[in-house]
Formats: C-alpha cells, structure tokens, sequence
C-alpha cells in the first residue's frame, strides 16, 4: 500500500471514531443501562484481583446482557491499567464461569468480533487523533511531564493503547471509559488518572447523571472505598463540594427483576431479590430468597455464619445430624460458622425469608451436594 492510500485509510479510521466519540457525547440516555451497570464490577474486581466477587459479577453481567467478547474485551482492557497478571487472572476465571454455565445448559450469546486492523495502519497518526479527541485537546507535541521525560511510554500509549485497544470496536469509547475510571477507583493511588479519565468519560457523554449511577453502583457492588475515592475525585474535576450529608442521608436500594435460583444450589423454584450490602467494605451482604413450595437449598456452610429471617410462608431448616425444624413469619434463625445445613419451603408451601451473611476472604457460602427427597421433610 503506497503512503498516499496508507494515509487515506488512518485518516478515514480515525474520523470515524472522533465521530463516534461526538455521537456519544451527544447521548441523552437517562442513565447507566443494566449492562453498563454489570461492567463496572467485573472491571473493578478484576483489577483488584478478588476472584470470588469476580465470579459473581461475571455471572451477573452474563445474566444482564453482556456478550463473552463483550466480557472478553472488558477483561482485555484491564491489563492496559492494572497489569497483565490481574487481567490474565480474570480471563482464567470467565473461563471457569463459562463452563459452568455451559453445563447447567445455558446459551450464552458470543456476539461480534472486533474489526480487523489494515494491512499498514499508520497507529501513531490514529491514536494520536483518537487520544486529542477523547481529551478534547492536542496531546500529541507536549514538550513536559512523562510524555517529553521518556517519550517511549509515550508511543507505547499512542501506538498501542489508543491505536491498537481502542480500534477495537467491541466496545465503544464510552464503554471503554467506564471500564477505565471502574478500574482506577477500585485502585488507590491512582487517583490523578482517575481525574483525566473521568473528564474524558464526560467528553464521551457519560454525564452526571450516569456518573452518579457509577458511584452508587460502586457504592453497592464494589466497595464504600472505591465510592467515596471516585466520588472525591469527580467533585474535585467539577470544582464542587461532596453533599455534606452523602454518608448521612438514607439510601433506599430498589429492587429490580428477581434472578432465578441457580440449579447448581437449589432444588425447585428459588428467585432472589432486593440484594443488599453494607456500606463498609467486607461487611454484611444479603437479600430476600423466595422458595416455591418444595423448593430448597443444597446442602452448605458460610463461613462466618447466616442469619434468615422468615418474612412469609411456612418453611424448614436443618443441621447435619440434627431433626428438621419448622420456621413461620417473624422466626429468626442462626446458622452457626462452618455448619453445614440446608433450608427452605415446607412441602405444600411457598416461604420467603431474608439471608443475611458477612464474607471471609471475599466468599460467604460454600455449597455442596444437593440435598435428597429422602433428605428433605418433616
């Protein structure tokens, strides 16, 4: 390809994306959809490198709508801000959570592939437009900072991060900002990225109102920490003051469509809803279980222990070894540490109760065998 054509094409490329940037910072959605909101996790535990909740929010993300090379591509792009081996780690575990879903029976959608780059493409000439248009100004002839004290991480950034990641379109820019900035905050002491990113992200049309659905879905999902380091770093690129009553007000979680009971831990129709966690980091974690009649949890154990509280219907708990017992409205019951057990409906009544758990290294259950229908009853 000669230089003429060579240059034709980068230029061509690089004015379709600076318009995808324009289209998306044009956006008036109201705020963060269910998949954008299933990114945020996924990213931030896999900087962070906490497997298990990794493993929850994949399968949650899954569940909301993200395609694997959606997924794929989230994980690919952590390894640009938090390192190969966190983003190898999360891609070994999206591998696990596939297969496991595969042989519960469950279709996950592939979806696109990334566009192939050209033969010849100039990436400095693209990444330098990509990178002036995601910030708005010309960064390609800074003569001080890093860029001019060592001017090869420099190309590193404008030939691969900004050329060779974000040609990539399976994921838009917008997207990749908020993989970006769910990455930085999960991280600290990188808080001076964080503030570029998080103006660029309003550059692709993440406003204030999607931004504030990322503090609180950092808030919820990810950890008090992450919420409160994002929250202090966007209101010091807005030049305001945080709500003096942010950790005061009420906060009222709404609940959205129940998620069904996995096959591999419950017996029957189980649905779980209004999930819930404290705002400190660690803390408690729960929600309300719904169990059709006959409907049960496979036998397991928490490692710092349960509470339930049953809000209706009639149901039955039971240790190992010990007689099934009975549970109506307004019982509470404890589930000792490390105690294995199960619980659920009566066999010709539905019950729903609230669980109640805190995690020990980031997990709170540990699930077994199913239990039998010799098993089960009174």
């Amino acid at each position: 390809m000669n230089t003429f054509k060579k240059n034709i094409l980068t230029l061509l490329a690089a004015i379709f994306c600076v318009t995808a940037v324009s289209e998306a910072a044009a956006e008036t959605n109201k705020g963060l959809n269910a998949r954008q909101k299933a990114t945020i996790p996924i990213a931030a535990f896999t900087a962070t490198g906490n497997m298990p909740k990794l493993e929850t929010a994949l399968k949650q993300g899954m569940d909301a709508g993200l395609t694997v090379n959606e997924v794929k591509e989230i994980l690919v792009h952590t390894y640009a801000y938090a390192g190969f081996p966190r983003a190898l780690n999360g891609i070994n575990a999206f591998m696990a959570v596939l297969e496991k879903r595969k042989e519960q029976g469950v279709n996950d959608k592939t979806g696109r592939e990334a566009a192939p780059m050209p033969s010849g493409f100039d990436k400095t000439t693209y990444g330098h437009n990509i990178r002036n248009s995601l910030a708005g100004f010309d960064m390609s002839k800074r003569t001080t900072g890093y860029s001019a004290f060592t001017p090869v991480i420099d190309q590193f950034l404008v030939d691969h991060l900004f050329a060779d990641i974000f040609y990539r379109d399976v994921l838009s820019h917008q997207e990749r900002e908020l993989v970006t900035i769910s990455i930085l905050a999960a991280m600290a002491g990188t808080e001076a990225q964080l503030k570029g990113h998080l103006r660029i992200s309003m550059n692709v049309g993440l406003d204030k109102t999607k931004l504030e659905d990322f503090l609180a879905v950092l808030r919820q999902e990810v950890s008090a920490e992450s919420a409160e380091r994002a929250a202090e770093t966007l209101y010091d690129l807005l030049g305001a003051d945080l709500p003096a009553n942010r950790m005061k007000s009420a906060k009222v979680i709404r609940n959205e469509k129940p998620a069904k009971g996995s096959v591999n831990y419950f017996t029957g129709s189980v649905t779980v809803e209004s999930r819930f966690s404290s705002e400190q980091q660690d803390g408690y974690q729960g929600g309300i279980v719904n169990f059709e009649a006959g409907a049960r949890t496979a036998w397991h154990t928490h490692p710092l222990g349960q509470t339930l509280i049953v809000i209706s219907g009639h149901g039955l708990v039971q240790s190992e070894g010990e007689a099934v017992q009975e549970i109506l409205p307004g019982d509470v019951v404890w589930i000792p540490a490390n105690e294995r057990h199960w619980h659920g409906a009566a066999p010709d009544s539905p019950m729903s109760h609230v669980a109640i758990s805190a995690p020990l290294n980031g997990s709170t259950v540990q699930w077994m065998e199913h239990v039998n229908d010799g098993q089960y009853g009174y």
